[in-house]
């Protein structure tokens, strides 16, 4: 990977080779699909996708791609992502298959699910302790 920070995902992806680059759109591609309304952004010099918080990063490496989903999102796709190398919050798809699209989806999904929830949370909190607060004046 590339120790310059690129203005933008067209330039992060137009950085590698035709195949990496081939790789990195379809990653792309299927992640924009399942979360339209999400940010595209770069964060931590690579692609990275925001709503309600940050959703899933994706980086190209010579023989993987990587793809970040925290660890929430590699703990509940364990067993379909069984077959790949990864830890805590990532996976590598080799550069020798296809990128899972469905269940890239599927994670990307579940994590909005997830910020959703959080950010509902969030606000009940925040409903309750402004109520706390009015009833101590």
């Amino acid at each position: 990977m590339n120790s310059i920070v690129p203005e933008s995902v067209d330039a992060y992806i137009n950085s590698f080779d035709s195949a990496t680059q081939a790789k990195l759109q379809t990653l792309r591609t299927c992640i924009r699909k399942a979360a339209p309304k999400a940010e595209e952004i770069i964060s931590y010099r690579m692609p990275a996708y925001r709503y309600h918080g940050v959703l899933v990063y994706f980086a190209g490496y010579k023989n993987h791609i990587g793809f970040y989903p925290t660890g929430a999102g590699i703990q509940e796709f364990k067993k379909e992502l069984a077959g790949y190398k990864g830890a805590k919050g990532s996976v590598q798809f080799p550069m020798d298959e296809p990128i899972p699209t469905a269940l890239v989806a599927r994670i990307v999904k579940f994590r909005m699910k997830e910020n959703e929830a959080k950010l509902e949370l969030k606000s009940k909190s925040n409903t309750k302790s402004k109520s706390t607060t009015k009833r101590k004046k």
